[in-house]
């Protein structure tokens, strides 16, 4: 079987459930998840995975789930999000993951669009999102037969048909699979006829011009870009361990702690919340770690805020290790990349005194390599680490890509770029600055969509929608959205997400929006970051009691002023901000603001913010 597996990696021709099987039969009591329940990480082996899985399976098949059915799942991350996914993957069924912080409107138009029988719910919250849109909406959800909840709490009340518990489904497996002796087979004889181009998911893209879109992934299009990165980064299960804490239907998490979790064998714990992630980082200190620019920033802030408490002597061993370090990590980078003898040891001396202990602070001291991606960021916040001696590297794709296309390693990271293709990827850029790519990873279509898969897929060329340029060293470097770019009635091009990204390097700006296609100058929505500018606010004893009414000081205004003015500074004149606004209200994914991934919608920023950015241009009045 490992042999046979093994022969199928290596020919692009294995499916995730194969891999499941493999590390079941193979080290069937390695660890495979953890999970925090009431203080205590509790360990699950891939023989329970495999087993609990295949009871999944079974129990669906005895519900009538049919190969090629669709199976949605509404919840937070968690063993039982896996279980379902590979359980409907190994029966020939199509996952479709929804966002759990999407409003039921949204999971009303996915779960319909995809035609899903089946929806998995985290819990009553999910559950009630289910019923509200086949109550509230005129076209309800006709397919679903079978809604299925992990966590019953709350729900003794609920006398529905259609609804029954996970473990229920386990309880119709094992029923199942002891009726008789062709049933019991059937789960490994299931498995055995995937097929590598057999469509596994549906991922719904974030819908930041339109409706969200259902890309179409097979189990080829995501094993041969992860299987790069475990190549290239030496990864097994001996050095695999991962906190999975983005949301599993965005494609980047599922690379991570899906793909490449059933590539390695390694170890996949499950975070409590997105808000507990810092702690559970220091408790599980991962070898790999993903972030997305936010997550990235957040770590950062965590440790200035941290030494902004700290006594006088810290904060200025702080700073003086801090600028001995960017200086160190300056002249290393001239030399490209190379350390001498007498650099290694300036750094042992910077990591003993300070280094050492922030790496612990933020749960990252075993870290063997992190990755950023999921959108742009700012190339000061990818320096901060480099200079702690983190390795984070930026890694370009798309879900229409299956994945990674473009990453950085330790002999291709430049500051602001994204990295090297991986191997044997078809990728050309288009006369208007467009990355164009030809690889087997990608996509199938968009679901019940020939026309958007034309536009986006020509020739077998996949048209990413990114404005691209290389970097003097060969590598790629991303500047913006095609439909970001903003053209000034002077004619200027400009790509608003460099500026934002340097909005976004100053700790009290949340997020910032560029402004000026058509127009004459470039303004700015700014929105604050609450914590960070309600500290400084404290500590001056000014008073606020909402994000508004400290949005709407006048020394917040002047704190932000001094932030754009040093931005300006970084760019062409016409390049630089005469005006911004601050936002009196945070975007919110539930406006419709920004994305599930916490992207922002240009064009209903646009919308919602009509009266603003009439002030700006003079249409308006304060």
């Amino acid at each position: 079987m490992i042999y046979a597996l093994d022969a199928k990696l290596r020919d692009g021709n294995a499916t995730l459930p194969q891999l499941l099987q493999h590390w079941a039969q193979s080290t069937p009591d390695s660890l495979a998840f953890r999970e925090k329940d009431y203080g205590i990480w509790n360990r699950m082996t891939w023989q329970h995975y495999f087993e609990t899985a295949r009871r999944f399976a079974l129990g669906l098949k005895s519900l009538g789930f049919d190969k090629g059915d669709r199976l949605a799942i509404a919840s937070e991350d968690s063993p039982e999000w896996m279980f379902a996914d590979l359980a409907t993957q190994a029966i020939g069924g199509v996952v479709v993951g929804i966002y759990p912080t999407n409003p039921w409107p949204e999971l009303q138009y996915i779960v319909h669009h995809s035609n899903s029988k089946f929806v998995v719910c985290g819990d009553q919250e999910q559950v009630d999102k289910v019923l509200d849109a086949m109550d509230k909406h005129a076209t309800g959800l006709p397919d679903v037969v079978k809604i299925i909840c992990a966590d019953m709490k709350g729900m003794r009340g609920y006398k529905l048909d259609k609804l029954m518990s996970f473990e229920d489904v386990l309880e119709l497996g094992d029923q199942y699979f002891a009726s008789s002796p062709e049933n019991a087979r059937a789960f490994d004889r299931a498995i055995e006829q995937t097929q590598p181009d057999d469509t596994c998911m549906l991922v719904y893209t974030s819908g930041t011009t339109g409706p969200p879109k259902g890309a179409m992934l097979s189990h080829r299009n995501l094993i041969v870009t992860v299987d790069k990165l475990k190549t290239h980064f030496r990864l097994d299960r001996h050095n695999y361990e991962v906190v999975c804490y983005l949301p599993l239907c965005h494609v980047a998490e599922r690379a991570f702690s899906t793909v490449l979790h059933l590539l390695t064998g390694g170890v996949v714990n499950y975070a409590e919340s997105i808000d507990t992630v810092a702690v559970n980082l220091r408790e599980i200190a991962p070898t790999v770690f993903l972030g997305v620019p936010r997550i990235w920033e957040k770590l950062q802030q965590g440790i200035l805020i941290r030494m902004q408490d700290a006594s006088r002597f810290q904060r200025w061993a702080f700073s003086r290790c801090m600028a001995a370090g960017q200086r160190l990590f300056e002249r290393v980078e001239a030399r490209g990349g190379r350390r001498s003898l007498s650099d290694r040891l300036q750094f042992f001396l910077l990591w003993l005194v300070m280094f050492r202990n922030l790496q612990k602070f933020i749960g990252l001291d075993r870290m063997r390599c992190g990755f950023c991606g999921g959108a742009s960021v700012s190339p000061e916040v990818l320096k901060f680490f480099r200079v702690l001696g983190l390795p984070v590297f930026q890694v370009y794709g798309m879900t229409e890509s299956g994945g990674v296309v473009f990453f950085q390693h330790e002999k291709a990271a430049r500051l602001g770029a994204t990295g090297l293709p991986i191997d044997s990827l078809n990728w050309k850029i288009a006369d208007d600055g467009e990355l164009i790519v030809k690889h087997p990873a990608v996509f199938k279509g968009y679901l019940h969509d020939d026309g958007a898969t034309a536009k986006t897929v020509v020739d077998g060329w996949l048209h990413t929608g990114d404005i691209v340029a290389l970097a003097d060293n060969g590598e790629l470097m991303i500047l913006d959205r095609k439909k970001a770019i903003i053209i000034t009635s002077g004619g200027k091009n400009i790509a608003p997400s460099e500026i934002e990204n340097a909005l976004k390097d100053s700790l009290y700006v949340r997020e910032a929006i560029i402004l000026g296609d058509g127009r004459h100058f470039l303004s700015a929505l700014i929105q604050i970051d609450y914590e960070t500018v309600g500290k400084w606010a404290q500590e001056r004893k000014l008073a606020y009691t909402t994000y508004k009414s400290l949005a709407l000081l006048p020394e917040v205004r002047e704190l932000i002023d001094e932030d754009v003015k040093r931005v300006n500074k970084l760019f062409a004149r016409v390049e630089n901000i005469r005006k911004f606004l601050i936002l009196e209200k945070e975007l919110d994914h539930d406006d419709g603001e920004l994305t599930a991934t916490q992207k922002v919608r240009r064009n209903v920023i646009e919308k919602t913010f009509s009266r603003e950015i009439a002030i700006i241009y003079g249409g308006g009045t304060a």
